[in-house]
């Protein structure tokens, strides 16, 4: 399972292309291994690649499941094995950079490489837990919670 999760990692670590998103899309999944849904809404709805991430949803990974979503401002974040990862807030104005992505990771591993939000506004991107809030400052970063 950690080795499935490291290719996720990797894949989502590196360089990828632009995507065009609808009005109500933040992200889209880029990379999906396993058992992987989206909880929009109060309907589960399965998350193959090039799904469209919303703000408020809350994307969940099974036992053997990995997923990798790629944000409108370039923020990478990865879910690993049994992850409830759920997406608070997210805004992006292309234009100034300027926005917010305010996560909550309920239970597994994420690891994430920030995007322009960071870098134009280094408060902008807060990934919490149920015991800490981790206040991003234009980094690369691996979480775990229980």
């Amino acid at each position: 399972m950690l080795r499935r999760f490291a290719c996720i990692v990797a894949g989502i670590l590196l360089p990828m292309a632009s995507f065009s998103a609808s009005a109500a899309d933040v992200g889209r999944i880029k990379l999906a291994s396993g058992a992987v849904h989206i909880e929009r809404a109060g309907q589960r709805v399965p998350a193959p690649v090039d799904a469209g991430i919303q703000a408020s949803d809350t994307v969940v990974t099974g036992p053997n499941g990995a997923v990798g979503i790629t944000f409108n401002d370039n923020t990478r974040i990865s879910a690993g094995p049994g992850s409830t990862l759920v997406i608070n807030r997210y805004a992006f104005d292309p234009g100034t950079h300027a926005g917010a992505l305010d996560a909550t990771l309920k239970r597994g591993t994420l690891a994430a490489v920030t995007g322009r939000l960071a870098r134009q506004s280094p408060e902008a991107v807060t990934i919490r837990t149920p015991t800490l809030i981790l206040g991003v400052r234009g980094t690369e970063f691996v979480v775990s919670a229980e």
